[in-house]
């Protein structure tokens, strides 16, 4: 072989090296920034965004791009075209400080969104006020849930009714996704409901000759009678001996719930009157339904409430936020008289 065709042959192996290089950098490149990392956080903490139905791409990437940085744009924009990235999924998406771009992109486009949490407390009182708090943290209509709380047929479904619905909702926080609809969530609620409500507590409930809902119901009214936790188990018994014998409850706390009028500070002798069956002045027996969404930990204090004779119990004239248990009426009496002698002092109307 001469000289001349040893030179051609180096050069093109010179060249198909090069060229090899140049394809594997390239090819090394591109699976950087698609599969490692092609955005990173500007404070190298992660983000989440809320991705609403009419959201564009564009808005999206504004959004993103406060938050991070996209090392090479071309590439993304290859990626972008390579992936058909046209549009995105609603919902919450939470991003890692360093992704890549296929990791960003199928997430938007497949919907693989991060979980929420939402929370809601005891206080909680009335449908309406469930429906708002859980459409607040969720992307549904306050009017999708409470629709569905009002409708005997649909909490049917759950063996529960109307007035019963609320006792469902549990206290508590729970991880769900953000563009959950209304019948996934309150199928999610059931079962969070059910396992609550494991065999364990139904035997208990059964031994008081109550049911699991006639217990949150209880449990309701006894965390609306004090702040106090360490009287929940005391002023429990006192309601179950009141039901054992067939007394009026005449608990205050349903009075106010009655009347709608949750800021009251006294309970006159004019709002124990008033017509409804959540009165249990004037009606026997438990109301239709809880006064508040009863927590668990309450729950299980009307289940595992001690016995005793309690069936009288007044507000502590001294102001502690404790009461005075009573087995009779003469020494109730007494003590309320007192109660409202503090009362008048402290122009309490």
């Amino acid at each position: 072989m001469d000289k001349n065709k040893r030179k051609i042959i180096w050069i093109i192996g010179i060249c198909l090296v090069l060229a090899g290089l140049i394809g594997g950098t390239f090819a090394f490149e591109q699976y950087y920034r698609s599969e490692v990392c092609n955005l990173s956080s500007l404070d190298g903490e992660s983000h989440g965004y809320y991705i609403y139905p009419d959201a564009t791409i564009d808005s999206v990437m504004a959004l993103v791009r406060q938050d991070y940085k996209i090392a090479a744009e071309t590439d993304f924009k290859f990626h972008s075209r390579r992936l058909y990235f046209t549009s995105v999924k609603p919902g919450y998406y939470k991003f890692p400080p360093r992704l890549g771009d296929k990791h960003f992109i199928v997430r938007l486009q497949l919907g693989q969104q991060s979980p929420v949490r939402i929370t809601f407390n005891n206080q909680i009182r009335t449908r309406e006020q469930l429906a708002a708090r859980l459409a607040k943290q969720l992307l549904l209509d306050s009017t999708e849930i409470i629709t569905r709380l009002d409708s005997n047929e649909y909490m049917s479904h759950y063996e529960l009714n109307r007035e019963t619905a609320v006792c469902m909702f549990l206290p508590d926080t729970y991880e769900v996704y953000w563009t959950t609809t209304a019948d996934k969530l309150f199928d999610r609620m059931y079962s969070e409901y059910q396992r609550f409500w494991n065999e364990k507590r139904r035997h208990k409930a059964d031994s008081l000759g109550l049911k699991p809902t006639e217990v949150a119901i209880l449990a309701s009214i006894v965390e609306s009678e004090t702040r106090n936790q360490k009287e929940y188990p005391i002023i429990a018994s006192l309601y179950l001996n009141r039901l054992r014998l067939g007394m009026p409850l005449q608990a205050c706390p349903t009075v106010i719930y009655a009347n709608g009028d949750f800021k009251m500070r006294r309970v006159l002798k004019r709002h124990l009157k008033i017509d409804s069956p959540y009165n249990t002045y004037i009606n026997r027996g438990l109301p239709p339904g809880p006064i508040r969404c009863a927590m668990g930990t309450t729950i299980d204090a009307v289940l595992d409430a001690p016995k005793t004779d309690y069936l009288y119990m007044c507000a502590n004239p001294d102001w502690s936020g404790t009461h005075l248990f009573s087995s009779t009426y003469g020494k109730h009496a007494a003590a309320a008289k007192e109660y409202q002698k503090e009362l008048d002092a402290r122009n309490i109307k």
